[in-house]
């Protein structure tokens, strides 16, 4: 059967199999144990300030270990990866006084993970997809960073938009197959990211091609609540109206307390829904305790459930971790 869309073919799938998204892109990394040279590499060998903890930087100056990842991931099983562009807005960069090289490190994030997903695609002759993700960034439109100003904001919703425009552009420039903006913790900020989108998706440049977009919020704690104060049923009832293809939940929890609030938002859109938790929540150490066992146990319940349409993994999760899980399903 042939389709004149990937959101033709991504509904098609989602309505017949459970589909699955890596896992933590941040805990591979960390695992490499990587120095302030190896973030550096030749291309900011001079670089004003310390680069240590960029993991986005590393798809430039390491693009083989990014590379390494992606295909660790999609070798296990994934049917979906999420390019390292978590912090590759113009804002978030602001800390390693990167502002001016947005273009480049999303499009060079876009373009290993599209490499990698080609390679194991014609490996294995299943269609692999890449996400471009779209982060919260470290601002927030709807809280004052100032206790004694409330009223107080140190960014705009345009100035916002703009710097995700600038991030879409370059993703999309990289070849993605999909737009994903995650980790949602102020929904005023992913507001101004679906605008952004949308507003490029209808320019001259990208107006025949069809870009799925997803959706992904983290409530914060067990009130189920983001950081910004909204319930899932607000969060949804706030965005769903720029029509994702997909809705879901990451980040914050683990996988046991993730569960009821997954199942609300199930109740309250009318997209498909997706979900990737932690693995438990951290302990003392910053670790994350959840077996890969168990979160498989959890997980393939809420399959049989019917509660989620794509899984996946945050932080704290490996191919390892995941691996269980899509074994039952492959």
């Amino acid at each position: 059967m042939k389709f004149s869309s990937l959101s033709d073919t991504l509904r098609c799938e989602l309505q017949t199999r459970l589909m699955f998204m890596d896992g933590g892109m941040g805990t591979m990394i960390q695992m490499l144990e990587l120095e302030e040279e190896d973030f550096r590499g030749e291309q900011f060998k001079d670089h004003p300030c310390p680069l240590g903890g960029n993991n986005d930087a590393l798809s430039i100056t390491q693009p083989h270990l990014i590379k390494q990842i992606h295909k660790e991931y999609l070798q296990a099983g994934a049917d979906f990866i999420s390019t390292n562009t978590f912090n590759s807005t113009s804002i978030a960069m602001g800390d390693y006084q990167m502002e001016n090289m947005i273009y480049q490190l999303n499009r060079a994030s876009a373009r290993v993970a599209v490499e990698a997903a080609e390679e194991v695609s014609l490996e294995t002759g299943i269609q692999r997809y890449v996400i471009g993700v779209l982060g919260p960034t470290n601002k927030t439109l709807s809280l004052s960073p100032s206790v004694e100003n409330p009223a107080f904001r140190n960014i705009t919703f345009d100035e916002m938009a703009v710097s995700y425009t600038e991030q879409a552009d370059a993703l999309l420039d990289g070849g993605v197959h999909i737009l994903m903006v995650e980790t949602i913790f102020d929904t005023l900020n992913a507001k101004a990211a679906l605008f952004a989108v949308d507003e490029l998706l209808g320019t001259d440049k990208y107006r025949h091609r069809d870009i799925p977009i997803f959706v992904s919020g983290t409530v914060v704690d067990l009130s189920g609540r983001t950081l910004s104060g909204q319930t899932v049923e607000a969060m949804v009832t706030s965005l769903q109206h720029f029509k994702p293809l997909c809705m879901g939940l990451n980040c914050a929890l683990g996988a046991t307390e993730m569960r009821q609030f997954i199942r609300e938002l199930g109740e309250f859109c009318d997209t498909f829904v997706s979900c990737y938790p932690n693995a438990g929540l951290p302990n003392a150490f910053g670790g994350y305790d959840d077996t890969p066992g168990e979160m498989a146990e959890i997980l393939e319940e809420w399959a049989a459930s019917g509660l989620v349409n794509i899984l996946g993994g945050c932080c704290g999760t490996t191919p390892h971790t995941l691996l269980p899980l899509w074994m039952l399903h492959g």
